[in-house]
């Protein structure tokens, strides 16, 4: 019997390889160039940002440490640090919630420290991606981010279309 050798990939054509770069130039520059504006001006990580982000859009501003990591995209062990160190600021208490579950509460100078951080952050946003794609190219990208996403975290990008669904 001979052994079997694993099929070779097809390998990417050199658009292909041009586009995968690109991605990958995205994924690798960007979020250090958003964390490191907030860290400039407001003296948070963009880790610990949008977990007070997502404690902020949530009714009462609470969230189970469980959706919370989902949230926030963070394993539990690096949330619970991020946590511990947004409590000792005074931004987030953690309370005891149903069936022992821990919930994670933006306090009022939590919810001030965003204010603070959001529009420096925006600006950004707005100067990095926003701003300098046309408003179809961002639409565009946001589904094709959202497709890639769902591949890796589906529970995310539930959440994000969850968060989108328009009033009825």
């Amino acid at each position: 019997m001979s052994e079997q050798t694993p099929q070779e990939p097809p390998w990417l054509t050199d658009d292909q390889l041009r586009d995968w770069q690109s991605v990958v130039a995205l994924m690798m520059t960007l979020p250090p160039a958003l964390d490191a504006q907030l860290k400039r001006d407001s003296g948070l990580n963009s880790f610990e940002y949008h977990i007070l982000a997502g404690l902020n859009d949530r009714p009462g501003g609470a969230l189970g440490m469980t959706e919370l990591a989902v949230h926030a995209q963070g394993s539990p062990s690096r949330l619970s640090h991020a946590v511990a160190r947004l409590e000792r600021a005074g931004w987030i208490e953690r309370r005891s919630g149903q069936a022992r579950c821990v919930n994670a509460h933006i306090t009022p100078a939590g919810r001030r420290k965003l204010v603070e951080a959001a529009p420096a952050h925006v600006r950004e946003v707005r100067r990095l991606v926003i701003d300098v794609l046309t408003p179809e190219e961002l639409i565009c990208l946001g589904e094709a981010a959202r497709r890639v996403a769902g591949q890796v975290a589906p529970a995310w990008v539930d959440a994000i279309a969850r968060r989108h669904v328009p009033d009825c």
